[in-house]
């Protein structure tokens, strides 16, 4: 990494965390606060009432506040990712991370706790009078051989869940590789030899999974920084080590290595060499885990055993072990049947779902969200991308139902295949919806040029493009003012040499781009002089008659000015009978779920064609982000109860939808509260077409759409992924001035996603 984009990455994540407010975390109050009579519930005196119910039956805790929902995440900083003992306060960003990551995977709700507390039993005494708070600990980034004391004395006082994460989360996830790793090679627990370097926490608990799936004792061989740990030896040893012990005369990694079938790795770079692999047993299973360098890359240990089966902790390649395939879905599992601990059966429970998870069919969804890579089980896919939306439902369950049959579980369920059903449901209620535009996106390279590319939003939206994606962008502006800002906004990023600038005071395609503009319009009342000073101009179109002239793939502009003053050139440039704007979609991402919200944008008064043109558009999109449309025509008349222009329209549209046949679920006409409350809908119309909330509301004016998406956005709190324009066939989209640097990234997604991905 070059010392520009190591302190460009630097700048970035430091904005991350500061902007537009402090740290990734707040509280938000779940209940109505808005006169006395909230005040006098939710506190004194109504608060007494829930307190007695507790006080009658700790049970009740569960149903009358967030403790059973609620973890703690908590460290002293002594073991920080790869940063070492940096201290409790410095860990902070670090537990916000992993609280968020909770939230998002699972929705659960955490509080990060960094305490100043070195000494193993006084942090465990602290941890353990937590325990009224909360319905189960994360413990964190706490070194070894502290993290075992803490652990253990945490877990034999405490009557909730206690988990050390770089532990046992690693440890699962591992064993779940491991157990398809032999499947592929043919051979089983019990028969291998397995050599590891490493005795830390993570190094540990690795093993003594493995012993748990079958592997034995004599079989296992452990080396770290003084050697082999054998039978005898002093130096750096620990009782966790001291388990481990071989009675050999070996000393080195060298001499352990030879026959084993399995090298598992959670030390440091370089650590196995290929000579080494090459000692290895016929199809050697390597899992070289440190980050970010791991022990030995896979295309060096392939080199002497090309029927290698490989892992790493790494992203950029197949196999990465990554606790969030694990942690998240055991704690919810957990949570979820009130489990007093988390147990060897729920662990193993674990293992085995996120095992059979990869040896599955791959879902639809999953491989949506991974276009280009190989999901099909075998040596390069033995567990589950962190995205597979499955892992929910599968994990979760599997470890609900262990504890249950360990007899753990204080809040057993009564239907397990519903309770899995409403986990596969609740999968896209966050931000994670995004996950699989951005991966169908990686699976080709578009160029993507940017109208306003002066914009700080639009260069560090570029920026991030360059980073997350696969796609160039291209930035119409003055290159001299875009360099100014990128050294200023502390981007490492520089025109011409990490992305090509148009610039339209001085650019080589210029007569090229008036002429083009000119042949287009003509016979529309256009000028030379008019063209030759639009492509001077107006960004907007120049964007455009790039994207005509297939220099550019898709344009995206509106960080300033009107709608459809940008929409007027996209259009004459663009448009065609088969492209040509239908409707603007947003999708407004709730605490709830997402919903979609159309037109807000392009007809101010659409007609029955309009607006079914629109319901179509909307439904191929929703698509896009894997769900499935549940669309309702709004209006104020209510499944014709009002003769009013937008009950006319809506039921006109209505009847051209049912013209034909369709592949999803659209009803009209119908306030929007009926649309999102299925009880409130049933009284009113009892033979509805759709059961369940709504997850798209289509409008009659595009002023009552952009009402409701503005409401949602700035009193409800939702965040917007668009205006999608549909319609376009994704050569172009047009932005609103609010909009975020995330905003733009998201937006470069969707216009990099290729139309045959979702048409």
């Amino acid at each position: 990494m070059s010392d520009d984009t190591g302190d460009s990455l630097r700048n970035e994540a430091l904005y991350y965390h500061e902007h537009p407010k402090p740290g990734k975390l707040e509280i938000r109050a779940t209940k109505p606060m808005a006169n006395g009579r909230d005040l006098a519930r939710a506190y004194s005196p109504g608060v007494a009432e829930a307190c007695l119910e507790i006080a009658k039956d700790v049970t009740n805790a569960s149903r009358y506040t967030a403790r059973g929902n609620l973890v703690a995440v908590v460290t002293n900083g002594s073991a920080v990712l790869g940063l070492g003992n940096i201290g409790a306060l410095a860990s902070k960003p670090v537990m916000e991370g992993k609280a968020v990551l909770f939230k998002k995977f699972a929705n659960i709700d955490c509080f990060d706790i960094e305490l100043n507390a070195t000494d193993p039993e006084h942090l465990a005494d602290i941890v353990c009078a937590l325990e009224p708070t909360f319905g189960a600990i994360n413990l964190e980034d706490i070194k070894a051989p502290d993290c075992f004391i803490v652990e253990e004395i945490c877990r034999k006082r405490m009557n909730i869940p206690v988990f050390h994460d770089d532990q046992h989360g690693t440890a699962i996830v591992v064993g779940a590789a491991a157990t398809n790793a032999l499947k592929v090679a043919g051979k089983a627990f019990e028969d291998i030899k397995v050599v590891s370097t490493g005795g830390g926490a993570a190094g540990i608990a690795c093993l003594n999974m493995l012993l748990k799936l079958g592997v034995k004792r004599e079989n296992v061989w452990l080396c770290d920084i003084a050697g082999l740990v054998h039978e005898g030896r002093e130096t750096e040893m620990t009782p966790q080590k001291a388990a481990f012990a071989q009675p050999t005369d070996q000393r080195t990694l060298d001499q352990a290595i030879e026959g084993a079938d399995l090298f598992l790795g959670l030390s440091g770079p370089r650590v196995l060499k290929p000579e080494l692999v090459a000692k290895m047993a016929e199809r050697p299973i390597i899992f070289a885990l440190a980050n970010p360098t791991p022990e030995i890359m896979p295309d060096l240990a392939r080199e002497v055993a090309p029927d290698a089966i490989i892992a790493t902790g790494r992203s950029d390649f197949p196999n990465q072990v990554n606790n969030v395939l694990c942690f998240p879905f055991i704690f919810r599992g957990a949570l979820d049947v009130g489990a007093s601990e988390i147990n060897d059966q729920m662990q193993v429970a674990c293992v085995e779902g996120i095992a059979a998870l990869a040896r599955a069919t791959t879902s639809a969804e999953a491989a949506a969200a991974y276009q280009g890579e190989q999901l099909s089980f075998g040596a390069d896919y033995l567990i589950p991308k962190p995205f597979d939306p499955r892992l929910m439902g599968v994990v979760a369950s599997a470890v609900a139902k262990a504890a249950m049959e360990s007899g753990v579980a204080t809040k057993p369920l009564d239907d397990l295949a519903k309770y899995k059903a409403d986990l596969d449901g609740s999968v896209f209620k966050s931000a994670m919806i995004m996950r699989p535009v951005f991966e169908a996106a990686a699976s080709t390279a578009r160029r993507i040029v940017f109208a306003e590319g002066e914009d700080e939003r639009v260069l560090r939206a570029a920026h991030a493009v360059i980073e997350e994606t696969t796609e160039t962008p291209v930035l119409i502006g003055r290159p001299d003012v875009i360099a100014t800002r990128c050294e200023r906004a502390g981007l490492s990023i520089r025109p011409e040499r990490d992305f090509d600038v148009v610039n339209p005071e001085n650019d080589p395609r210029y007569r090229a781009y008036w002429e083009t503009y000119l042949e287009l319009m003509a016979r529309k009342g256009v000028t030379p002089d008019l063209a030759r000073a639009i492509m001077r101009t107006n960004t907007t179109a120049i964007g455009a008659i790039m994207v005509h002239r297939g220099e550019a793939d898709s344009l995206i502009c509106g960080t300033f000015g009107q709608y459809l003053w940008h929409l007027n050139y996209v259009n004459q440039i663009l448009g065609t009978k088969e492209f040509h704007p239908i409707g603007a979609l947003s999708l407004m991402i709730q605490e709830d779920g997402p919903i979609f919200v159309a037109d807000t944008h392009v007809h101010p008064e659409p007609t029955p064609a309009q607006l079914a043109e629109t319901v179509l558009g909307c439904a191929r999109h929703m698509r896009r982000f894997g769900v499935s449309p549940r669309i309702a025509l709004c209006s104020s008349s209510e499944f014709g109860n009002l003769d009013i222009y937008s009950g006319r329209t809506q039921r006109a549209a209505m009847e051209i939808l049912d013209s034909q046949p369709r592949d999803f679920t659209y009803e009209g006409e119908m306030n929007v509260d009926t649309a999102l409350r299925p009880e409130q809908r049933e009284r009113i119309f009892p033979h509805s077409r759709f059961e369940g909330a709504a997850n798209a509301l289509v409008f009659a004016t595009s002023d009552s759409a952009s009402a409701v998406r503005n409401t949602l956005k700035t009193k409800a709190g939702g965040l917007e992924v668009g205006p999608i324009l549909m319609g376009m066939g994704n050569r172009a989209h047009i932005v609103t001035p609010s909009i975020t640097t995330r905003g733009l990234l998201n937006m470069a997604a969707i216009a990099g996603t290729p139309v045959s991905h979702y048409s």
